[in-house]
This record gives structure tokens, C-alpha cells and sequence, in this order.
């Protein structure tokens, strides 16, 4: 009777783990005895060169891996991981009909969702594309905002979002708004919200740290939405505007933005936030500097401690280089208050503070044409912020530079510029840890931390990747081919996809 008892209970778990929605990230484990701090490469493939492997996403029921290939090409890649120690290209999606060109890729329940840019004007509207995973059969077409650059499913299905960037072309004659499309996947009905309603309040938001370049025509032509993290119940997403400075907050329901999170600044005044500035000193050097960094992230991750939300941000930074206008400098270029930079001579030594970007229209609080303060791109980190608020409860520091200069991955060639650069972020339950990975662009490397407390995160482990790593995502063991929990990292450096498998306890 045991026996029969243990079966029965073991059955009903597995049918519990499979009605839950894949890209929930409180989805039960089928196997909860792995070691998050053990995560090693099982299965690895290379697709293509430079831009070949961006982003990749997994359907559970046909075990394939749908890969973004602009390596040449303007496909989705089809790659069977039915063994994830030999993970095997068995067909293309080729895009080229759709005048677009993908940045993104998201499964839910046997639909494949692709964000194309427009291929005949970048600053027109783009659109998503939807085909059935098991015949790559077109389900539908539909028409969102200018230069869709990140795509997901709601957990729930219910929703496809795309983050439209709407970047200018290089002369700035042609600007669109940024924007945020909402797709209801039972009707395909678009909506797409822009942030005009939100002018009026920024000269308050900038106060506070968040961006509107002096080159900007308007508010809402300036924005630039890239990733988006939508939570578990399927009524708020959140939206990182990386070169904003910022995050915005979306009702679903509703189909409102309701708030704007201005990021402020991050201090490398201190010697837990000290970095290293110069790639002409031939040397790693980590020092605190008269520098502040805008955190600008670039990928976004959720998750609830406590019946909290939090959202985490991968801190990269960016910036704008276009004919009519570019948004950084060297800081040997830029004038210094002599009052506030008394030894301004030496700082801007090369070996010193003279390689490293700045942005070039900010920092001069007085308006008299020297910088007052130095604003850097980046904070070099992930942090963890508020769901509710946006405030800041955690900030890495300068763990990533240095944990992968212990690793050897560390690039000094970056040091001038934003260091590791964390590019992706990804929050996922393992038994009763949230674990959160994060993905080092420059340093081609992800790390781990248990998170299951905000404010304390515990580090776990570094590990080394394919070149550039720019998306990576987690496939819980009730979801995986081999009933195994799988991380999955796509390199665009050199167009190569690696699986990674934590040990058993």
C-alpha cells in the first residue's frame, strides 16, 4: 500500500509541474535535489559566426531550441536538444518573406513569437510573427511599434509584449516614439502604448536620474524601451529604458503605463565600488574614482520574496552614436571644474581617468561649461529593485569585474568603457532558492547568486561562456528533456549555443 501511495503522489506531482506555465519562474521542480552552484557545460553548437546565436527560446513539446541567426542570414535557427549533450540544427525559419529582420524569440504551448524590425525603413513600425513549433506554419502577422527589440509571452499566455526601441536614423530627420505593444493572443488585437503623457513630469524625473538627452526633439521620441519582465500572475510588466536611465511599470490589464522609475546614479567614490578605468595602464587595477555611473540596464528579471515583488536589473549601459549626434567622450576631452578637480592634470592622464567615457552632455551642474561632476555609462553590476516602488534594496559593486578576473575572462580592453558590461539577467525557482544567473557580455562569462533574500544575495559561482553572451534562459527539470534543470546561454560573438547542468546534492 506504500508503494501504491508514494506512485501515486509522484504521478500527480509530475501532472502538477506540467500544467504550470513555462515561463513562470515559481514553477515546481520535478527534480529538487540539484546544486545551483554546480552548473557545468553538457552540450554545445555552433550556428554561425558574428550575430548568429542572439536569442534563443525552448518548446517544451517538440524539446527544440528556436535560435535568432542574423549572422548572414535573416532566419530563426530550429535546433533538436531531445539530447542536450548533442544539441543538433535540424531546420531554418526563413524570415525573409516578412521584409523584417528578428531581434527576439518566444515559445508559449506550441507557438514560436518573433520580433522583426522593418527591413525597408528601421523607423517604421514592426511587426511579430507567430508560427506553430512542430511545421513552422505561419499563425499570424501583426503590425507593432518602430523597431520591436525584445519579445515574451505573458505566463499565462494570454499576452505577447514586445519593447519597441524606435531609435532614430543617423541623421535624426526620422525619430519615433519608443513604445510598448501588447498583443491579446486570443484576438491578435494590438495595442501600443507610448510615454507622451508622461512629459509634463520630466524635469522631475530627471532630477532624479532618469535621462532625456538635449538632443531629443520630444519625451516621448527620446525613450527607448529594450526588455521586459512580466510577473507571475500576469498583470504587471516591467520595462527597462536603458538609455533612459529608467524602468516604467505596465498594468496588462488595463494596458496603462503607470509609473516611471527614474534610476539615479551609482557612486564609485567608494572602495566597495571601486573599478578599473584605464586600458592603457597594462594592469587590472580596481580604484574608487570621483565618478558616478548610470546603472542604464539593459535585461530585466522578476521575482516575490516574502509577497514582495522585485525586479532585477543587468546594469550594461549604453550610448548613442549617430551622425547628428553622439552622447559620449573621452574624459582627457572634456573640461573639468578646477575648483571640484583641482588635479584635473592627473587625472586625465591615460593610465588614470583620461580613457574613460563619459557622457558628454552631462555632469556640468552650474552651466558655466566645465564639468562639475563625471557621469560614466553603466554601473558595472546587477541590482535588485523594488517591485512596488523602485527603489534600490542590492547592488553587486564590482563583483562582476573581479570574479571574472579571477576566472581570466576579464577584458581590460573594456575597463575605459563599461567594464564586464552584465547584459542578461534571469530569476528562476530551484526547490526553495530563487537563483539568479547573470550574463557578462564583455567578460563571456554568467554568474550565479541565490537571491532567495533580497538584500543579502549569495554568491554562488562563475562560469565561462561563448563569446559575448547576450541571452540566456532557464529550463526547469519538469520542463526538461532529461527531467534535469538546463540553462541555456546564446553568444552572438561567435554564434554558438551551450547547455549547462547543475549537479545533484
Amino acid at each position: 500500500m506504500k508503494k501504491i501511495t508514494t506512485s501515486l503522489l509522484a504521478i500527480l506531482f509530475l501532472m502538477a509541474s506540467c500544467n504550470n506555465d513555462e515561463n513562470s519562474n515559481t514553477e515546481p521542480e520535478f527534480t529538487v535535489n540539484e546544486n545551483p552552484a554546480t552548473f557545468k557545460e553538457i552540450g554545445s553548437i555552433t550556428i554561425g559566426g558574428e550575430g548568429a546565436a542572439e536569442i534563443s527560446a525552448y518548446d517544451e513539446k517538440t524539446k527544440k531550441l528556436f535560435t535568432v541567426n542574423n549572422s548572414g542570414t535573416n532566419q530563426i535557427d530550429v535546433i533538436d536538444i531531445s539530447d542536450p549533450t548533442k544539441p543538433a540544427k535540424i531546420a531554418k525559419i526563413d524570415l525573409t518573406a516578412y521584409e523584417g529582420a528578428s531581434n527576439s524569440v518566444d515559445v508559449f504551448d506550441g507557438k514560436l513569437a518573433v520580433a522583426l524590425e522593418s527591413t525597408t525603413n528601421k523607423q517604421g513600425n514592426g511587426k511579430v510573427v507567430i508560427f506553430n513549433t512542430t511545421d513552422y506554419s505561419l499563425i499570424k502577422q501583426v503590425t507593432v511599434g518602430a523597431l520591436p527589440d525584445m519579445i515574451t509571452f505573458s505566463p499565462d499566455g494570454k499576452y505577447i509584449m514586445t519593447a519597441n526601441e524606435g531609435e532614430p536614423n543617423t541623421d535624426y530627420s526620422q525619430d519615433p516614439n519608443g513604445t510598448i505593444s501588447i498583443i491579446d493572443t486570443n484576438t491578435y488585437a494590438v495595442t501600443t502604448l507610448d510615454f507622451a503623457s508622461f512629459s509634463s513630469q520630466a524635469e522631475t524625473l530627471k532630477k532624479d536620474g532618469f535621462r532625456v538627452s538635449k538632443f531629443a526633439k520630444s519625451f516621448a521620441q527620446d525613450i527607448e524601451p529594450e526588455y521586459i519582465t512580466i510577473s507571475d500572475d500576469s498583470k504587471t510588466a516591467w520595462v527597462t529604458l536603458q538609455e533612459n536611465n529608467g524602468v516604467a511599470k505596465v498594468d496588462i490589464a488595463s494596458k496603462t503605463i503607470t509609473a516611471l522609475y527614474p534610476l539615479g546614479f551609482k557612486d564609485y567614490n567608494t572602495t566597495e565600488n571601486a573599478i578599473d578605468v584605464s586600458d592603457k595602464d597594462d594592469k587590472v587595477a580596481f580604484n574608487p574614482w570621483k565618478v558616478k555611473g548610470m546603472f542604464m540596464p539593459d535585461a530585466i528579471s522578476h521575482f516575490t520574496a516574502n509577497n514582495v515583488p522585485y525586479f532585477v536589473t543587468a546594469n550594461e549601459g549604453d550610448t548613442r552614436e549617430y551622425t547628428a549626434y553622439t552622447d559620449f567622450k573621452r574624459m582627457k576631452d572634456m573640461k573639468l571644474d578646477a575648483t571640484v578637480f583641482p588635479d584635473a592634470a592627473t587625472l586625465k592622464l591615460e593610465p588614470n581617468l583620461g580613457r574613460l567615457n563619459l557622457v558628454a552632455d552631462m555632469g556640468d551642474t552650474d552651466g558655466d561649461g566645465d564639468l562639475d561632476e563625471m557621469v560614466s555609462f553603466g554601473a558595472r553590476s546587477f541590482s535588485i529593485w523594488n517591485g512596488n516602488t523602485g527603489k534600490i534594496v542590492f547592488d553587486s559593486k564590482n563583483d562582476a569585474d573581479k570574479k571574472t578576473q579571477e576566472l581570466g575572462t576579464y577584458d581590460d580592453k573594456r575597463s575605459d568603457d563599461k567594464g564586464s558590461e552584465p547584459e542578461a539577467v534571469k530569476v528562476v525557482k530551484m526547490g526553495n532558492q530563487n537563483i539568479l544567473f547573470v550574463g557578462l557580455e564583455r567578460s563571456d562569462a554568467f554568474m550565479t547568486y541565490d537571491v532567495t533574500n533580497p538584500t543579502s544575495p549569495q554568491y554562488l559561482q562563475t562560469v565561462k561562456t561563448g563569446d559575448a553572451p547576450e541571452g540566456l534562459f532557464f529550463i526547469p527539470a519538469s520542463k526538461s528533456p532529461t527531467k534535469r534543470s538546463l540553462l541555456v546561454v546564446s553568444s552572438e560573438g561567435d554564434g554558438t549555443v551551450k547547455i549547462y547542468q547543475p549537479d545533484l546534492k
